[in-house]
């Protein structure tokens, strides 16, 4: 038997050849892919924060870009539905994690209500026969000012978090700390390619809307 020296001793983490080792997870792969979403989707929202500004004429902007944010949003949700049932199921490793602080608890069920509702709205509002765009054109826009002070407030309770884990699967130095970094980045990507195809699908709809519109309004 082969007794190690003190020569052969590694740090935590760092294998015998000067690797540092890849660990399995859970709870912190989830954080960075809420994180990096997080972070995909604050800069598709501020550019249609951008079209709403002068919506008539940026429409088509506007609907191709809430298109694009449908995949990241369902995939921050997805992570973040799955953190939560995760913890209150008891999983060992998201307990030792602990939850959110609770003011944080309790707004996140009301953001995905609402994101869900502007969402779904828009939509609606975009593919609903010509009688409905009324209603729904008021909960698209009463929807969407509750959501913007509820996404203000989650935003700003998440920042550091956000901030501190989004770079890490995209640095040479940590990426490879904790394992499925590669997973994490085609899980985003894919999010992005299905809000493309639903934009690519969508976008012609805007014309003929427009149209319509013009005619009930005469």
């Amino acid at each position: 038997m082969t007794v190690a020296g003190p020569g052969d001793r590694s740090p935590a983490g760092v294998s015998p050849t000067g690797r540092r080792r890849v660990r399995r997870d859970p709870t912190e792969a989830n954080a960075r892919l809420t994180a990096s979403t997080a972070v995909v989707l604050f800069v598709l929202l501020a550019v249609e924060g951008v079209t709403i500004l002068q919506v008539g004429p940026l429409l088509t902007p506007h609907v191709v870009i809430g298109m694009v944010l449908v995949g990241p949003v369902l995939l921050k949700m997805g992570s973040t539905i799955w953190k939560f049932s995760r913890y209150y199921l008891g999983d060992p490793a998201y307990r030792q994690k602990g939850p959110p602080p609770l003011p944080l608890r309790l707004l996140g069920p009301v953001v995905i209500v609402l994101t869900l509702t502007v969402f779904a709205s828009g939509i609606a509002l975009l593919l609903a026969p010509h009688p409905w765009r009324s209603s729904m054109l008021l909960i698209h826009k009463a929807s969407f000012v509750l959501w913007f002070g509820a996404m203000a407030l989650h935003v700003l309770g998440h920042l550091i978090d956000t901030a501190r884990l989004a770079p890490r699967d995209w640095l040479r130095h940590s990426r490879r700390q904790v394992d499925g970094a590669g997973a994490r980045q085609w899980a985003i990507a894919a999010s992005l390619a299905v809000g493309a195809v639903l934009a690519v699908a969508v976008a012609p709809r805007v014309g003929p809307w427009l149209a319509a519109s013009a005619v009930g309004l005469r």
